[in-house]
């Protein structure tokens, strides 16, 4: 390639310190955490920002996000790329799986099987991704979630399992 093809675009991101929502973030019951990032009283992950995603719900097993779809999140045929929409149903099912974790337990993300049923682009207006957790164990929860475009209709849908991860000593607590 010999040069950049006219009709170049620049998207700006920017961020607050991501050790805030680490460091407040343990400290507090997962469903607390989640109702913090709702509020504003705790900084989104810098990710949130490049994604054009916030969440929007969260109750126990239960979260909800928005996404807008945006050119730069564009495959080379003109939809949203299939992996954007993955980080967008995995970060909604965690954060379901997270309503359901005592301060200091994590979860990380183990497997995400997803299933594309339409082309998402900047026409398809608001994404909204909503997951519920099927299960929590001691060591692994399971969750799914359904991405919807603004007229309602189904563009992908999801499952995943999670690894609860607990601090030394932490006994059973879910």
């Amino acid at each position: 390639m010999t040069g950049r093809a006219s009709g170049g675009r620049e998207h700006v991101i920017s961020w607050e310190d991501p050790g805030i929502l680490a460091r407040e973030g343990l400290s507090m019951s997962g469903l607390d955490c989640m109702n913090a990032l709702i509020e504003g009283r705790l900084p989104p992950p810098p990710a949130c920002s490049m994604m054009n995603f916030r969440l929007t719900e969260a109750a126990e097993g239960h979260a909800a996000g928005v996404m807008e779809p945006a050119e730069y999140h564009y495959n080379p045929f003109g939809g949203v790329h299939g992996g954007v929409l993955v980080t967008l149903m995995d970060t909604v099912m965690g954060c379901a799986v997270h309503t359901m974790l005592a301060a200091g337990v994590l979860y990380s993300t183990l497997e995400v099987k997803s299933n594309f049923v339409r082309q998402v682009s900047v026409r398809s207006g608001t994404l909204r991704c909503l997951a519920s957790v099927i299960h929590l164990g001691r060591r692994t929860a399971t969750a799914e979630c359904r991405v919807t475009d603004a007229s309602g209709d189904l563009c992908a849908h999801a499952t995943t399992t999670c690894l609860i991860l607990r601090p030394p000593n932490s006994g059973n607590q879910v």
